[in-house]
């Protein structure tokens, strides 16, 4: 493999130990290296500037800002850059929003070695990539003749702020967080309750379990 064929990819994850294992299942191919690393949404976006990464793995919870925010922020920046967005969340919580933002693909970290390794190769070549499960879920909704759940009409700072709210977090807590003020925050969580249409934490916490949105 010559170096002009080596995929360079740039990893945004803030645990160390994801950091780790993504770095060895990457050694362990011969086309692709680890050309950088970064441990929250603000470094990601200075470092990967001095990087030539053609592929960045980018976690969609970092610990100062969202994954989303970082991904629009990049794909002004370069927008030829390929970035498969990594997450813990079931793949229709997030997977649509992150594709529209730019996002070149879609990865639980739960997702097979392989599967990284082709996902990355895959979107280094220029095409789009998700799971197969995730292009059921796509398809289902194609065929869906009813009106999109409430939730999908939310910001992704207000659908943030939902789920964070439903996993039993304060308006304090997620202002520390997220790095923002109490009153904006406060501002979300009351935007987001009367776009669907309901009175308190109480209920938006039963509706994001009866959807799925939390685990």
């Amino acid at each position: 493999m010559t170096e002009k064929a080596t995929i360079k990819v740039f990893i945004a994850d803030d645990h160390a130990i994801v950091r780790e294992g993504l770095k060895q299942i990457l050694a362990e191919t011969r086309d692709i290296v680890v050309a950088g690393e970064a441990e929250n949404g603000l470094d990601a976006i200075k470092l990967f500037r001095k990087s030539e990464c053609q592929v960045m793995l980018l976690d969609i919870s970092l610990p100062d800002r969202s994954g989303i925010e970082v991904l629009k922020q990049i794909k002004k920046e370069k927008p030829e850059l390929a970035v498969l967005m990594l997450s813990m969340h079931r793949e229709d919580q997030y997977a649509i929003r992150s594709l529209k933002a730019g996002a070149a693909g879609y990865l639980t970290k739960q997702s097979a070695p392989k599967e990284l390794v082709n996902a990355i190769r895959q979107v280094a070549s220029g095409l789009k990539y998700i799971s197969a499960a995730l292009a059921q879920e796509l398809a289902n909704h194609v065929n869906d003749d009813h009106e999109a759940p409430l939730h999908e009409t939310l910001s992704d700072r207000e659908y943030q702020t939902l789920t964070m709210i439903a996993s039993g977090k304060t308006v304090g807590m997620i202002a520390k967080e997220l790095s923002l003020s109490v009153k904006t925050v406060s501002e979300y969580r009351a935007r987001l309750l009367v776009k669907m249409k309901l009175k308190n934490s109480a209920e938006l916490t039963h509706y994001a379990i009866k959807n799925q949105l939390i685990e």
